[in-house]
Parts: structure tokens; C-alpha cells; sequence
């Protein structure tokens, strides 16, 4: 857990004057305004759902690496760890390594990687230097931002350079890998600077940059993913020949075939590379960002802004990358005022010299050796061994030896060499690179109708409207390996994909503004879809101004990420296709589902090994088995969600009490589904192709998951400010998935801990200047359920601490700190790597 104790409850435990006499909770909590929640400047306890909001004295407190990291100690948040430099935030469920329903915004801009549909991290973010605070929307936000928010989003606000000037400097130094049984300890390290100047009344401007360097955390689960594919002939563990661990490559299904040997048949799957063979845990990621802020009037502002990132680190989706000279950047002009906010921003990604880990290691094995040779090679062996004797075991282990011999082994020279020319080779069905170049283009005009135009209602009738519209294109370049266009005459061109909405805002202040009414309408149109419409309606009552009791409904949809979309691409020797009709006509109409073609196919080899049938026997009585496709084209997923809360100040006003419950109902929940095509169209031969796998093609689909899915939780927190210099903290999230309407089974999970917990501590003026912080998270053990991997995430948590030391005399401080003290490595998610602890120092110059 990550120290950041005023994270829990969203609300702002000091202000920057907090060395005062004064007490920061009483004079503050009334005055602490969100603007993420209703698009308008807000008090954040009459705010009609429920938001945290995070600010800069409270970063200041953290004992998190970095801001960003602190913010898995939100209220209401989950967060998991693919790689130490790309972490994913959430709210609500439904939690993956690439959250398309959870947006990150940063001055009201979603910096998302196009193509992935959802942010990398903080890769385009603030650093920790430029950030001012936070706001969490946990839960459905359609109505207000459209797409990608029906769990939630964060908003990132950085400091303006006409109150924040000067020259600030952040040096961290850390290690990490302590006692790890894969490595060494490594040293990481963090250099950021922020310079901002204030040029005339008018004019000023910023620059940041920041420069990590470390060593990422290893993903070496060894969990046997195909323990049972011998069954029939007893043979389990390491004598099965169909071996599959987690975080091995080159040995999943598509890499297996059922081979007859000695009068039985056995499943044999090629060897394969661990991830630490294949990927280079070195970290480096750069970033940098620049803004000219120009004072149009005393209550406007026009600012233009770039933001640049590059990252070496992993990443993962249904298989694992290694991002290497991967580029993002973002151009934006937004003008803001208080009565309209006008944004137009571009952001582009280049892949660079990234690649698939899973298509290096089966494409390693088979450069050297392809499929029918290595198992001619190995059916020769186990006969030649078996005839001398060996036992049947024995005889499959020395063919396996045999068929590998010239295999390309690990820290060699020519290993390297191959490694390097598969990285450069854009067709996974013979190399590994990701090489994809994509843009979004995005506008929007929002006005406060009330503000200035219609004054008189605000004054009159306690009314307030506001309109807005938006526009976002997608752009992607066609790379012939990733992404192909599709549309006939338009081969090799860009593929655009767009969405146009608009929203009006309606709310209304009754009985005294004691009780606020709120109504929203979202209208959206997407290229492939038809119309859809998102309203929320909300309910404020605040009897008095400390206690406040809202609920609200809202309607979201999700239109299909760039990737759901358009994919096209053989990962691993299973065809993922977007769900667009465009993409993937014939396929859902001529595809069998591909557990029924497991479960037939192990029944098959059961009935052969152990009832000694034919093959056409055993084909002939299972076929009842196989299962047809169910399954049709995309459209867009639907949520409903109920909610909920309470917010509210007692003893004084020194505790703060913040409690939200919530029910969602999603609808065409978007999800995948393997299915494959027999390569032929008789019915009569259909069972027989689909029991061999080369008489076949897998496919995974993007499509909709014919389940009402429902989920439900709560979040409570109280935050105590004891004696103005003590401050305790501690929240709870409840999340659960209730049992869904005609079940189906898609892979896509409900990935959530039913349980988090976090508790902390923090003194001010230990000593003179001297403040400290020690925290507490626990987490339930989960069900994780990817297309990498599905099984039992264990509990884990996490004690974090810190100490900083400021020095006034020449503007700085130093922090020392621990990110799980303890060092108990945990994995947040399967497939993903073990976390251990990171103990560093901060020498921050520039605090004021």
C-alpha cells in the first residue's frame, strides 16, 4: 500500500499552509471544489456522484514512488502492476492490463494510446513535479465524457505557471529486486525537472522533463497451464509432453499437435522460451512536456501544450510485449474561461522496435526448425528410444532432446543475433515486431450557459445549463501484419473510424438549494452504429452544509476500441479479427466454439487410448460435442448503473465520512471468444477436420457476450485530523459480480478483489520539519480470468512508509521512503510479474 492516506477519502487533509496553527479539515472541507464530476467547479460534498479528489499537499505526504503509484490507495480504486513503469487504474470491476473502460484525462484531455485504446500508465501524464491534484469518477461517466468511461475516469490537473513559477528539481534514487530469487538488487533511478516562467501579465510558460531508469519487475510464473492434456495415457507433470507454463512462449495450443506413437496417441507441444529468455528487463522511459499560457482576458485563457514520451518497458494484453523506443505524443490548444472550455488535441503513437514475446519464442523455435521436421525429428527419436528399451516417459524426454538439437539457446551469440533479426520482421506468423503508427484527433466546445448568457436563471430560478460537443477520429496507418484496411478499393490506405456527440446539462436548486436536482442527456453517433443516448438524473440533498445524502442513475455505451474494431492480426496462430461486420464476415457464420473442440477432441483421444476405438469411431461418437458459433458482429456495450452515497463532517468538522453503494447492469458486455473454422464445408467431414488441429483455423473474435451481467459494491471511508498534526485514515471497497442472465461464459473477467482495505497514519512536525507517514493496504484474493491465463490470484498486502525532512534555509527536502516495506513479492494479476519492495530516497530542490 501506498501512503497517500487523504487518497482514501478524496479529500484534502492540509492545505500548503498546513505549518499553520490553523485546522486545515475546518477550514477547508466546505471550500475543496471538484470540477470532474458535473464539468463545472463544484463543492465536492454536494457533488452528485461519487468522486476522490487528491491534492498537492496531500501528494507532498505520500510515500509512493511516484504520485501516480499512490493513487492504488484511492477510495474505490484498483490498481494492477504489468510492468514497473506501466501501472493500470480502475474503478468498479471488470479490471485488465488494457482498461478500454477507464479513462485518464489530464487537463480535461485523454492522453490514450490510439491504437490500444486506453492510457500506457502515466507515460503522457504529469510529472510529479507538475502535478496540482487529482479527481477519481468511479463508475459509469458517459453522460458527460462518452466513450471509454462507463467505469470511471481519472483526471490529472497540472500546475499553472502564473501561481506555480520558478525552477523545481527531483532526483530519486532506489533499489528494487531485494532478495529476489530471478536477479540481483537493481538500482533505479528518477530525474525530473519543471521550470516555469512568468513573462508579462499575459504571457507565460512551462517546461518539464523527467528521465527513468530502471529494472523491470520479471514475470516467472511456472503454473502448468495444460496439466491434463496427457490424461488418457498417465502422464502428468514432468512427463507430460504437452508442458505449458505461464510465463513460457512458443508451447501454447497453436504449438501443440496429438501425434500417434507406438500404437497410442499423445499431445506434444514444441518447447518454447521462458520470458526471461526473450525480453530485456531494462527500463528507460523519457518524457517531456511544454505549455505557452496566454491570459486572453482576466477570465480567459488560451494554452497550447506538447507532450512527449517514449518508453522501453513491457506491456501486456492476451499476450505479453516489450515496448522498446515506443512513442507518444500529444499536440493540444484548449481555451478555457468560466463560462466556455474549448479543446482540440491530437495524440500519436509509433510502436518502434516493439515486439510480440509470444510470437519471438515460437518463431525462435521454428526458425531453426519448422513444425514438420522438429515432430518427424521427434516421432523418429521416441521410436528409436523406445525400441531400445526406454520407458515411455523416458522416450518422449529424449525426443524432445533429440528434435532440439541446433535449437537456439539463450545468452548466445547466435541467439541474440536471431532475436534481433525477429524483432525487425512485421508477420507474426514468421517474426514478432509491433509495428503500428495511429492517431486520434479530438474536439470539443462546451458552454456554461448560465454563467454569463443566461445569468438571470441562475439568479431568478437557482437554474444552471450547459451544452457541449465533441468529435474524436480514430487514424490508423495499415502495417500489413496488425492492421490491414478493409474496405474494398482502399487497400493499403489510412483506416478513420470516428464518433460525434453532444450533451445538455440541466440542473436545478429546490427549497433553498438544499436539495439539487441534475439531468443529463448524451446524444453519440459512431461511423458503424446506430444512434445511442446516455442520461443521467441525480439528487442532492443537504439538510445542512455538512451532511449530504446524493443518488443518481446514468446510462453509458461503450463503442468498440480501434482494436476490438479493426484487429486483424495471427497472434500465436490464432487469428484475432475485430468484430465489425467490415472485418470479419463469414467467420462467426462457419465457426464451431473452441472449448466444445477441446472438450470432443479430449474425449476423442480418451476413447482411442483407453477404449481402444478407431479414430473414425471415437470421431463418430463424439461429435454430439461440437458446438456452432453463437456469436455475431459487434455492437456497442451497454451499462446502467444505480448509486447511491453519503458525504458528511462530524465532531467539530474534524472527521470527514464519505460512503457510496452502487448496482451496474451491463448489456452486449464486448468480449472475445475463440472459435475456429474447419477447412471444409461438408458436413459430413466437419467432426474429423476438427479434431486435427492443421485441418482448422482458430480464430478469436471480438463480439458480445449474450449475458445481463450485474455487478454491485460499496466504498466507505472516514478520515480523523487529531490535534491539527495527526491525521487517520481508513477506507474500505467491496466489489462482487452477481450471477449473470443465460451464462456464456466469454473469457473477459470480472479481475476485482471482492475486498480492499487501506489504513495509515501520518504525523506533521515530528521533529521540526520533520513529517512521517506509515500505511497499511490489504486485498482479497480474486479469480483472474484473461486469455493468457485464468486461475486464483492470491491476497497479498503491502506496508509503505516514508520520512521527509524539509530544509527551508535552501528550498528543499528530502524524503526517505519504502513501497512494501516488507519486501512479500506479490502478483497483482496472472501472468504479470511479482512485485517486491522499493526503498529509495528523493532530494526534491524548488519546495515552496
Amino acid at each position: 500500500m501506498r501512503l497517500d492516506f487523504t487518497f482514501l477519502f478524496g479529500f484534502a487533509a492540509f492545505s500548503a499552509s498546513a505549518q499553520t496553527s490553523s485546522d486545515t479539515i475546518k477550514t477547508n472541507s466546505l471550500q475543496e471544489v471538484v470540477i470532474t464530476a458535473s464539468r463545472v467547479s463544484e463543492s465536492i460534498l454536494v457533488s452528485p456522484v461519487s468522486v476522490q479528489k487528491v491534492n498537492k499537499a496531500t501528494l507532498a505526504l505520500s510515500s509512493a514512488l511516484t504520485f501516480f503509484d499512490g493513487l492504488e490507495n484511492a477510495q474505490g480504486v484498483h490498481m494492477i502492476t504489468p510492468s514497473l513503469g506501466f501501472k493500470v487504474l480502475n474503478a468498479r470491476g471488470f479490471s485488465n492490463t488494457t482498461n478500454v473502460r477507464f479513462a485518464q484525462l489530464v487537463d480535461g484531455m485523454d492522453v490514450q494510446s490510439p491504437h490500444i485504446g486506453g492510457a500506457i500508465g502515466n507515460a503522457l501524464g504529469p510529472t510529479d513535479l507538475d502535478i496540482d491534484n487529482v479527481e477519481i469518477l468511479p463508475g459509469t461517466a458517459s453522460a458527460l465524457y462518452g466513450m471509454n468511461t462507463v467505469n470511471g475516469l481519472a483526471n490529472f490537473f497540472t500546475k499553472n505557471p502564473f501561481t506555480s513559477e520558478g525552477l523545481s528539481i527531483q532526483q530519486k534514487v532506489a533499489v528494487n529486486h531485494v532478495n529476489d530469487r530471478l536477479t540481483s538488487a537493481k538500482p533505479f533511478s528518477e530525474t525530473i525537472v519543471r521550470y516555469a516562467k512568468v513573462l508579462s501579465p499575459k504571457w507565460a510558460f512551462k517546461v518539464n522533463g523527467a528521465f527513468t531508469k530502471g529494472y523491470d519487475w520479471i514475470a516467472a510464473d511456472h503454473t502448468e497451464l495444460n496439466p491434463n492434456a496427457n490424461r488418457s495415457t498417465n502422464l502428468f507433470g514432468p512427463d507430460n509432453p504437452a508442458q505449458d507454463p505461464v510465463n513460457s512462449y512458443g508451447n501454447e495450443s497453436s504449438n501443440r499437435r496429438t501425434v500417434s506413437l507406438g500404437g497410442r496417441n499423445y499431445v506434444v507441444a514444441r518447447t518454447g522460451y521462458g520470458e526471461m529468455d526473450v525480453v530485456d528487463y531494462n527500463l528507460q522511459n523519457m518524457k517531456a512536456d511544454a505549455g505557452i499560457y496566454y491570459k486572453v482576458a482576466q477570465d480567459g485563457m488560451l494554452t497550447y501544450s506538447y507532450h512527449f514520451s517514449e518508453l522501453d518497458n513491457v506491456y501486456q494484453r492476451a499476450n505479453r510485449f516489450r515496448l522498446q523506443n515506443y512513442r507518444l505524443q500529444q499536440h493540444a490548444l484548449q481555451y478555457q474561461s468560466s463560462s466556455i472550455q474549448a479543446k482540440l488535441y491530437i495524440n500519436s503513437e509509433n510502436t518502434g522496435k516493439s515486439y510480440n514475446l509470444r510470437s519471438m519464442a515460437e518463431n525462435l523455435d521454428r526458425s531453426y526448425k519448422s513444425d514438420n521436421t522438429w515432430y518427424t525429428d521427434f516421432g523418429s527419436a521416441f521410436n528409436q528410444s523406445v525400441a531400445g528399451g526406454a520407458a515411455v516417459a523416458d522416450a518422449l524426454r529424449q525426443a524432445r532432446t533429440a528434435a532440439d538439437a541446433g535449437r537456439y539457446q539463450p545468452g548466445t551469440g547466435a541467439f541474440n543475433e536471431q532475436l534481433a533479426r525477429l524483432q525487425d520482421i512485421n508477420n507474426w506468423d514468421i517474426g514478432a515486431a509491433l509495428r503500428v503508427k495511429a492517431s486520434l484527433v479530438h474536439g470539443e466546445l462546451q458552454v456554461n450557459l448560465t454563467e454569463r448568457y443566461l445569468h438571470s436563471l441562475k439568479e431568478k430560478w437557482d437554474l444552471d445549463l450547459l451544452i457541449g460537443a465533441d468529435h474524436r477520429t480514430y487514424i490508423i496507418v495499415p502495417d500489413g501484419n496488425y492492421f490491414m484496411n478493409p474496405e474494398a478499393g482502399q487497400e493499403g490506405k489510412n483506416i478513420t473510424y470516428g464518433k460525434t456527440g453532444g450533451y445538455i446539462s440541466a440542473s436545478k436548486g429546490l427549497f433553498a438549494s438544499k436539495l439539487k436536482l441534475g439531468a443529463i442527456l448524451r446524444v453519440d453517433k459512431n461511423d458503424y452504429f446506430d444512434m445511442t443516448f446516455n442520461p443521467r438524473l441525480s439528487a442532492v440533498f443537504s439538510p445542512v452544509p455538512q451532511h449530504n445524502i446524493r443518488a443518481s442513475f446514468q446510462s453509458g455505451y461503450r463503442f468498440p476500441s480501434i482494436f476490438e474494431a479493426y484487429s486483424n492480426v495471427n497472434s500465436g496462430g490464432v487469428k484475432r479479427v475485430g468484430g465489425l461486420p467490415v472485418m470479419s464476415s463469414g467467420i462467426f457464420e462457419n465457426a464451431w466454439l473452441a472449448n466444445s473442440i477441446t472438450a470432443f477432441q479430449t474425449a476423442v483421444l480418451a476413447d482411442i487410448n483407453q477404449n481402444s476405438l478407431t479414430l473414425a469411431a471415437a470421431i463418430e461418437k463424439n461429435k454430439g460435442l461440437l458446438n456452432k458459433n453463437p456469436y455475431t458482429y459487434l455492437k456497442p456495450e451497454h451499462a446502467q448503473t444505480w448509486e447511491t452515497g453519503y458525504k458528511g463532517l462530524f465532531f467539530n468538522n474534524s472527521l470527514y465520512a464519505n460512503v457510496d453503494a452502487y448496482l451496474s447492469r451491463f448489456s452486449n458486455f464486448i468480449a472475445q471468444a475463440n472459435m475456429n473454422i474447419p477447412n471444409t464445408t461438408d458436413p459430413a467431414q466437419i467432426p474429423a477436420a476438427l479434431y486435427t488441429r492443421t485441418t482448422q483455423s482458430p480464430y478469436r473474435m471480438y463480439t458480445n457476450s449474450r449475458s445481463v451481467i450485474y455487478n454491485f459494491g460499496f466504498s466507505a471511508g472516514l478520515h480523523y485530523q487529531w490535534q491539527k498534526s495527526w491525521v487517520l485514515s481508513a477506507n474500505t471497497t467491496f466489489a462482487k459480480l452477481r450471477n449473470t442472465e443465460n451464462q456464456d461464459g466469454l473469457e473477459d473477467g470480472f479481475n476485482t478483489p471482492k475486498w480492499i482495505y487501506n489504513l495509515s497514519v501520518s504525523k506533521r512536525e515530528l521533529a521540526k520539519n520533520l513529517d512521517a507517514t506509515l500505511a497499511y493496504r490489504w486485498q482479497s484474493g480474486y479469480f483472474s480470468q484473461t486469455f493468457l491465463v485464468n486461475g486464483q490470484v492470491s491476497a497479498y498486502s503491502s506496508l509503505d512508509a516514508q520520512v521527509s525532512l524539509k530544509i527551508p534555509v535552501i528550498k528543499s527536502q528530502v524524503k526517505l521512503g519504502a513501497s512494501n516495506l516488507l519486501n512479500k513479492y506479490y502478483t497483482s494479476f496472472l501472468g504479470g510479474p511479482a512485485v517486491g519492495g522499493m526503498y529509495y530516497v528523493a532530494v526534491t530542490y524548488g519546495i515552496r
